[in-house]
């Protein structure tokens, strides 16, 4: 109990002496000990990585769960160590919502058929979604907490030990002065001068390996932002790879989608490629609406699937002596077998209709090339 008493008292009068101190620093009464540039430099970045580091962290949360209750809440699990629950992303639930949709509606419907067939894109991209959440959390959220959670508390806990032995050392510079001005008056004070400058070469010790430690860590920021800048890279190629999925997702949707369309609405012909191909980065081409020149066929029915497929003989079929048209490609495009016709994006190439043709698809020319070319990956020009 007595050793506690005297720590105690001892503790307290170190605290009294380091508040005199600083009060002082700040009325400008006592003298500071400045660091150097360097080390003022050092501190100066670590500032700055914690700072953009919670803000960066901060708001690629927000991108990857966009609300702030759920946010909490998972938060509050990670605290508490308990396993978050899992739960179905937004995707997911629209295919439930279109699937039962699609039961209760007759899944042989043509309107039952479109919703099993979409919803199950849906679900595709749902996967997709928690995927890439999951690759994020890992390999780019988890570092940034772990800095903040792990070294970023070790160096403000020994930025604030330095604070203190730099409090305590120029406030045994203040007493060393106080002493020599008072031994000067009277020899009495020499005792006090040689206490009071042990006292300084103790902290001015504590200090200087103080100062060393925490030099040292501030000097590990930079492999900081080595490891954050490959976790950048890793988040980067998942994000990558998931718009990549869904872009390919998205597109065979379209190509199910067209391929029914003809025996949906019979006859009808959609000329705006805008409506219904997904829309390009920076620009929504204008196309315009017309009729294509259709190459009369002899001899057979122009709405028979027969008739078309015959039609379709890349060798016999011509194009009309007049009125074709040119088209320009919206995007790239890769033929599913020999009676199509590869695309790039960008190029012109000539284009026509057959009686009886599937409304979403053209006969395209390209010099000598000729194949089937999908309407929604083509801007008409009159």
């Amino acid at each position: 109990m007595d050793f506690n008493m005297k720590k105690l008292a001892s503790d307290a009068g170190v605290f009294f002496s380091r508040a005199v101190q600083f009060t002082e620093e700040k009325l400008g009464q006592a003298e500071k000990t400045e660091l150097d540039a360097h080390f003022e430099n050092l501190l100066a970045k670590a500032d700055c990585t914690k700072n953009w580091t919670e803000k960066i962290l901060h708001q690629t949360e927000v991108l990857l769960q966009p609300n702030p209750s759920v946010r909490v809440e998972e938060f509050l699990y990670e605290k508490l160590d308990r396993k978050v629950p899992s739960r179905v992303t937004n995707g997911e639930l629209l295919a439930q919502y279109m699937v039962e949709a699609a039961n209760d509606f007759g899944p042989g419907t043509p309107y039952g058929k479109t919703l099993l067939k979409v919803g199950e894109t849906q679900k595709r991209l749902g996967g997709a979604e928690r995927d890439f959440m999951h690759s994020a959390s890992i390999n780019f959220l988890n570092p940034l907490r772990n800095f903040l959670e792990g070294d970023w508390r070790t160096i403000t806990k020994e930025r604030r030990i330095l604070e203190n032995r730099r409090l305590d050392l120029d406030a045994c510079k203040a007493r060393l002065k106080k002493a020599k001005a008072a031994e000067a008056k009277a020899s009495l004070w020499s005792d006090e001068v040689e206490k009071a400058e042990h006292e300084l070469r103790v902290a001015q010790t504590e200090f200087d390996r103080q100062a060393e430690l925490t030099r040292l860590l501030l000097e590990g920021i930079s492999s900081t932002h080595v490891n954050h800048l490959r976790c950048l890279h890793e988040f980067v190629e998942s994000q990558a790879t998931y718009y990549a999925q869904g872009y390919q997702y998205m597109l065979d949707l379209q190509k199910q989608l067209g391929s029914s369309k003809g025996e949906i609405f019979p006859g009808t012909f959609v000329g705006n490629a805008e409506s219904t191909s997904p829309p390009p980065a920076t620009t929504s081409p204008t196309t315009v609406a017309a009729t294509i020149p259709v190459v009369p066929t002899v001899g057979r029915a122009p709405n028979s699937a027969t008739a078309v497929e015959g039609a379709l003989n890349l060798k016999d079929v011509k194009p009309p002596a007049s009125g074709t048209r040119k088209a320009r490609v919206l995007y790239d495009y890769e033929a599913a077998d020999s009676s199509e016709l590869a695309l790039l994006a960008d190029e012109m190439i000539t284009v026509y209709s057959l009686p009886g043709m599937d409304p979403d698809w053209l006969i395209g020319e390209r010099g000598n090339q000729k194949g089937k070319v999908p309407v929604t990956y083509l801007e008409l020009l009159s």
